[in-house]
């Protein structure tokens, strides 16, 4: 084989072994995260996140009850909400729901991260909103922290960030929220807690919250029994609870003595 043919040979080769242009990032992950879409989210969120917001009828039996009024619109349109959103319902294991009308919680996360990063991208692409937020806590002020979460928050978390109760509604602890998960539910407001704007609490008061939710994951209980750090109505009870114990035990004794003296 002469040199002439060898050249030509080998760069064919190459071509033949080299792996495949690769498509362009972005697209990609948008359309692997449209994919999912469909799968985990379309049922209730319509077609291209417009929602799905009217009633429809279903048939459910024979006779008087053969046709009945069913709740069809289950989910809010995803058009603008940006990354932001998308990020906290997922990554939280909110979303997809098991069953639609119940309170979203804290669960198993179904999705991969790879798929979580595609289905992200999928919905911040079907408008503009705001990205997933990058909170400095390490930058903000604990005593602030505590003064806002106080005046903000514990009303429904508790003043440790234990969760609470409210009408229709269960405010989880917030003891395995990231950083950017609580940035993100301030300003999107998840089930019945309300939204926070920029105007309404600023990037840097929200960094001294989030500094003051990581310092009640691990309080400094000083000469003290912390009990769980479950708030003041339990501690009060516990401490009615042990002040009884100890004032019938008195009680007792100087009844013995009495018998005896007498």
């Amino acid at each position: 084989m002469t040199l002439r043919r060898i050249g030509p040979l080998a760069l064919l080769l190459c071509c033949l072994l080299a792996p495949p242009a690769a498509a362009p990032a972005g697209g990609g992950v948008v359309q692997q995260g449209k994919a999912l879409y469909g799968q985990y989210c379309l049922s209730c969120h319509g077609a291209n996140g417009r929602g799905i917001s009217q009633a429809g009828k279903r048939r459910i039996g024979a006779g008087p009850l053969r046709r009945q009024a069913v709740q069809v619109g289950l989910g809010p349109s995803l058009r603008g909400v940006g990354a932001l959103a998308a990020d906290f319902y997922l990554t939280t294991g909110y979303m997809p729901l098991q069953h639609v009308g119940v309170q979203p919680r804290r669960s198993r996360v179904l999705l991969t991260n790879g798929e979580i990063r595609s289905l992200v991208a999928y919905v911040a692409s079907l408008g503009s909103g705001p990205p997933i937020p990058e909170p400095q806590p390490q930058r903000g002020s604990l005593s602030q922290g505590m003064q806002l979460f106080t005046d903000h928050c514990a009303g429904c978390h508790q003043i440790a960030a234990r969760g609470g109760y409210v009408t229709g509604a269960v405010p989880p602890p917030l003891q395995d929220a990231t950083p950017v998960q609580i940035a993100e539910a301030v300003r999107v407001g998840p089930y019945v807690m309300p939204a926070f704007s920029a105007k309404a609490i600023s990037d840097a008061q929200l960094d001294s919250i989030i500094r003051y939710v990581d310092y009640t994951k691990h309080p400094d209980n000083r000469g003290g029994w912390a009990i769980g750090d479950v708030g003041p109505v339990p501690e009060g009870l516990v401490a009615w609870l042990i002040g009884l114990t100890a004032l019938i035990a008195v009680c007792v004794v100087i009844g013995e003595r009495l018998k005896q003296d007498g």
